[in-house]
């Protein structure tokens, strides 16, 4: 569909402004964040794997962002963005009149009721939100109209989700450990199988590949002490000896173990988090709030930063399957001591390159981009899972911190976060290079 199509529908739909100045409150009612939220709960309950959480993150996204284009000269057409996003969405159609604003809200509700395994549960929350508009005055037929354009937008973009591939996974070949020296084997205390050893077939939003941002390879496997290999098995054993209180509470505050198992004798009690890329989330709706971009920009910056995580975890997965590296947990029980344990729970899936670190700093680099390079912001997103607040003076310092964190962790060698980083680095670049592009010609467009 041609841009200029989607354009207007400026001239045909009530405009929140509008709405807003005789009702104060609804800015309120449309923050993002607060469906963001909704959707973070979700998937807690859910115990959605980080991979698999990002592309619900992108898509959820990526529809609401289609309306908010339509409506905003000055941001790209998501097709500038995404190239594969051919989409039969028309809403050039909808003639009544209806908020762009409450229809993009509405869509990311819509989209995550269709996606997320549990998200029928969405209904309610979606009933709330047009009973809370309504009673802020919102008439019936512009709400109706609203929530019309949102499920159009949910659709088309839950249409273009299924042919990236997802579906196809399960008719994939298992993936089978290998005991062999050096490789990923799966560790205590519950000896979960691998999480989606397949993921590098999931089609990317913006890279070209899912090996496109390959990061350099890591130290071969070696039990001889003087090999690099070696140093950095023990690196991870000495600093767990020491980690001091503030190292101990880094490691907490960024844990984002979507399902931690712990044991007290035969029981197995399961803790619920938050994913990595639901915290990265949640700091770009936190700063863009405390910002005051707007809903627009703030619709904008999510689906960019959706867009990120996806593609980070499709590059970070890749790596790790290629190399199937050792898990620290399970050199040092077998070679250096069979009591050791890390101070978070190793998870299930090979351990280079740092996916913390890869995500990290994708994200910090798009979101630099899009709402500043020097952000001094508090992070509160770990709250309601055990952990307090954290300061940060930019989004590159608390990316910084998230990567080492892993290693404080004792769950990843020092090499995997400073690869990861790297990694991270390069492809975010590279998504803020698109979204430059795609901003340059959208304004020349709106001028």
């Amino acid at each position: 569909m041609k841009r200029s199509s989607l354009i207007g529908l400026a001239l045909v739909a009530l405009t929140s402004g509008k709405l807003q100045a005789h009702n104060p409150r609804l800015a309120e009612q449309l923050d993002p964040g607060k469906a963001l939220n909704v959707i973070n709960m979700t998937m807690v309950h859910d115990v959605v794997s980080p991979p698999v959480a990002a592309r619900y993150y992108a898509y959820s996204m990526l529809g609401a962002y289609s309306i908010v284009a339509a409506h905003t000269t000055r941001l790209p057409a998501p097709q500038q963005l995404v190239k594969a996003y051919t989409t039969d969405l028309r809403l050039d159609t909808v003639k009544a009149a209806y908020d762009y604003q409450i229809a993009a809200y509405y869509s990311i509700l819509e989209t995550a009721r269709l996606l997320l395994p549990s998200g029928e549960t969405l209904v309610d929350e979606e009933q709330d939100f047009l009973q809370l508009l309504t009673k802020q005055g919102i008439k019936p037929g512009v709400l109706s109209q609203s929530v019309r354009v949102g499920k159009l937008a949910a659709a088309a973009v839950v249409k273009f989700s299924k042919s990236d591939n997802y579906g196809k996974l399960s008719a994939l070949k298992r993936y089978t450990p290998v005991k062999t020296e050096g490789s990923w084997y799966p560790t205590p205390p519950a000896y979960l199988e691998a999480v989606e050893p397949n993921w590098k077939t999931i089609r990317p939003l913006l890279i070209d590949s899912a090996s496109a941002f390959r990061p350099v390879a890591p130290y071969p496997f070696s039990k001889d002490t003087t090999s690099a290999f070696y140093r950095e098995v023990l690196a991870v054993y000495k600093i767990s000896k020491k980690l001091t209180p503030d190292q101990v509470e880094i490691t907490q505050f960024w844990d984002c173990n979507p399902f931690a198992v712990n044991t007290s004798g035969h029981m197995s009690i399961g803790f619920k988090k938050i994913s990595p890329g639901g915290h990265w989330m949640n700091i770009a709706a936190l700063v863009a709030k405390q910002q005051k971009v707007g809903f627009d920009k703030t619709v904008y910056v999510l689906c960019a930063e959706g867009i990120t995580l996806m593609d980070a975890f499709i590059s970070t997965w890749e790596a790790k399957y290629a190399t199937n590296r050792i898990r620290p947990e399970t050199y040092i029980n077998r070679h250096l001591d069979v009591k050791w344990q890390p101070a978070l729970q190793t998870p299930p899936f090979p351990e280079y390159t740092s996916g913390h670190a890869v995500v990290s700093s994708a994200s910090a680099e798009v979101l630099s981009y899009l709402l500043g390079d020097k952000v001094a912001y508090v992070d509160d997103t770990e709250i309601p899972f055990g952990s307090g607040k954290r300061s940060f003076t930019s989004f590159r310092q608390a990316a910084a911190e998230a990567s080492i964190s892993r290693f404080y962790g004792g769950i990843h060698y020092l090499e995997s976060c400073t690869n990861g980083n790297a990694q991270g680095q390069r492809l975010g670049r590279h998504i803020v290079s698109v979204l430059r592009k795609a901003s340059s010609k959208s304004l020349s467009v709106a001028k």
